[in-house]
């Protein structure tokens, strides 16, 4: 696995009153909320699909995935592009925060954690500022969405 001391750059961003982040790496870019098209019999934190330039893109609803209330009267709310190999998805967060350095040697393990979000989705715990952002892998998180993901980009 990594070496101790690695560090690795993250984009920190709320969903309701809690933060996470994902790592930079897989950031393609962050837009406003798009245009979609509703695919039918989508789960219901699937908001459709968007063409970006050419791509067909699922965007999805972080804040009900992961059953988060959103927050209200929000107009920073924003949709981060990421990539998932074969598949490129948009999820929607209230706001987004500032890009984290984070040293592996500062995170805490997440298996402890118990609440809303399953532990397997959370690779780690960063503290910051007297908060906690927690370290989301989204291979684990949309894994279930991806297999549907896929079909939809060869039906482009």
């Amino acid at each position: 696995k990594d070496k101790p001391g690695q560090t690795e750059r993250y984009i920190e961003f709320n969903l309701g009153t809690e933060r996470y982040a994902i790592t930079l790496l897989q950031v393609l870019e962050v837009i406003s909320i798009p245009q979609t098209t509703p695919v039918p019999n989508s789960p219901p934190y699937t908001l459709g699909v968007m063409n970006l330039r050419g791509k067909i893109i699922s965007i999805i609803d972080a804040r009900k995935k992961l059953n988060i209330p959103p927050l209200e009267k929000n107009d920073e709310v924003a949709v981060i592009i990421i990539n998932l190999g074969e598949t490129n998805i948009g999820i929607i967060v209230d706001s987004i925060n500032r890009v984290l350095s984070v040293n592996e040697s500062e995170l805490d393990n997440a298996v402890e954690i118990q609440g809303q979000i399953n532990a397997k989705f959370i690779k780690g715990v960063y503290h910051s500022e007297e908060k906690l952002t927690f370290l989301i892998n989204p291979y684990e998180l949309f894994k279930k969405d991806l297999p549907s993901l896929s079909k939809l980009d060869e039906v482009a």
